[in-house]
């Protein structure tokens, strides 16, 4: 079983060429800019500045590999989307990076996909959720920043997101808050299952 508190950075890819060779199974994070990527994964390893907590949202253009010390798995921070201010010729390189990574990867064992609680989905996370549907593969929905909402408004947020996602009552979902820390042990939980239920592809 992994160890969160040894995750340490190992590098950053610009294209899917450049990532990791190794075939270790790998469990990516995906949300929009600004959902709290960086800051959840500081918060599931015990480790404040493990993951870069950009200012200015729609800064990361790369996918930042955290390798398990010397276990053979890794997390994956993906680059945020859907933020107004990044010009349209990185936002379609973004794309094509990311189709790449998501269809041509095949040590992906799960995706923790990030939605901000405190609003509707955007059409954008309702396009990468039923990619997510449409693809077989494992994935969390996480609902980030509860600390944000007051205990009578979570439950509505959670009802928001299956209906605006079109999820039905079997796909994994919860609440998080990379302040407060809740949801963090469901989330390890999830991870370390789906590492540890990832198979190569037989050739």
């Amino acid at each position: 079983m992994p160890r969160f508190q040894d995750l340490i950075f190992e590098k950053s890819a610009f294209s899917l060429k450049d990532c990791p060779p190794e075939d270790w199974p790998e469990v990516a994070f995906s949300g929009r800019s600004n959902v709290g990527k960086s800051s959840m994964l500081n918060r599931l390893s015990g480790r404040r500045k493990l993951a870069k907590v950009s200012q200015r949202p729609g800064k990361t253009q790369s996918l930042n590999f955290f390798r398990f010390g010397e276990d053979s798995s890794r997390l994956v921070d993906l680059p945020g989307y859907g933020y107004a201010k990044v010009p349209k010729g990185v936002v379609d390189s973004w794309r094509r990076f990311m189709t790449d990574y998501l269809e041509g990867r095949e040590q992906i064992a799960g995706i923790v996909q990030l939605v901000d609680c405190r609003h509707d989905p955007t059409a954008l996370d309702k396009q990468m959720v039923e990619w997510l549907k449409q693809s077989g593969l494992p994935f969390l929905l996480v609902l980030t920043k509860s600390d944000k909402l007051k205990r009578s408004q979570r439950q509505q947020a959670v009802a928001r997101a299956r209906k605006g996602l079109d999820l039905d009552g079997e796909q994994p979902l919860l609440l998080f808050s990379s302040e407060a820390g809740e949801g963090k042990g469901e989330v390890l939980g999830w991870i370390d299952r789906a590492l540890a239920g990832w198979e190569p592809e037989e050739t």
